[in-house]
């Protein structure tokens, strides 16, 4: 990763492909229904696009969706979804002021029986949809981009990185919006220990919190005029 001060350079995304831009997100789902850029269309049920207002000042991108988000065709409705929601309005962020999103827009999974076991998508599938991520920040202009997990800030930078380096620290982009990377929910779903859970809850809640406080600053300077 390029770095130059403060600011991130993100790599250069990927070629563009057959797709005209989209002025509209609703246009831009429709666009991604007939998404065939990497192998997941085939077993997935359906693609299942962002979700939030046009005008939102956060875009918070997870892994891909789940069992749930794949039956639905909507992020984040499953257990990390759930978890995020209680995470979100503990910290004091709306969700109706995030635009949320996933760096995969298909289901990824292995079939076992009749349950659908999920599997992590590997590089080329998170940079081959890394274009729709593009395309969904330059409709929403999002001034704070919050990556959940190692996946999100492939998608959101276009090169991996460890959670534990970026964690935490809300960092100036190339382009003018800013960073901040936290786990990802379903990370805390797994823990089986309690006292493991209860210090893996409160570091993403001090994480979550970091968005809460840059909205009101971000309210404040808008206020300012």
């Amino acid at each position: 990763m390029e770095k130059s001060g403060h600011v991130i350079r993100a790599k250069p995304p990927p070629a563009v492909g057959p797709f005209v831009e989209s002025h509209s997100l609703s246009a831009l789902a429709e666009q991604e229904a007939g998404c065939t850029r990497c192998l997941l269309y085939k077993n997935a049920t359906q693609v299942v696009p962002g979700e939030g207002s046009p005008q939102s000042r956060v875009l918070l991108i997870g892994e891909q969706p789940g069992d749930q988000e794949d039956l639905s065709g909507r992020p984040f409705v499953g257990p990390s979804g759930k978890l995020l929601d209680i995470a979100l309005e503990r910290a004091g962020v709306a969700r109706d002021k995030c635009f949320v999103t996933n760096a995969v827009k298909h289901f990824k999974f292995e079939q076992r029986g009749k349950r659908r076991l999920h599997k992590k998508p590997d590089a080329s599938e998170i940079d081959a949809c890394r274009w729709w991520l593009d395309r969904e920040r330059a409709l929403v202009r999002p001034g704070l981009i919050v990556a959940l997990g190692a996946t999100a800030i492939r998608g959101a930078l276009g090169r991996s990185e460890t959670v534990s380096r970026l964690r935490g620290e809300i960092i100036d982009l190339d382009g003018g919006a800013q960073f901040l990377a936290t786990v990802h929910p379903s990370s805390l779903l797994r823990l089986k220990d309690e006292s493991d859970k209860r210090e893996a809850w409160r570091g993403f809640l001090a994480d979550l919190r970091k968005i809460a406080h840059w909205i009101e600053k971000d309210d404040a300077l808008r206020a300012a005029g």
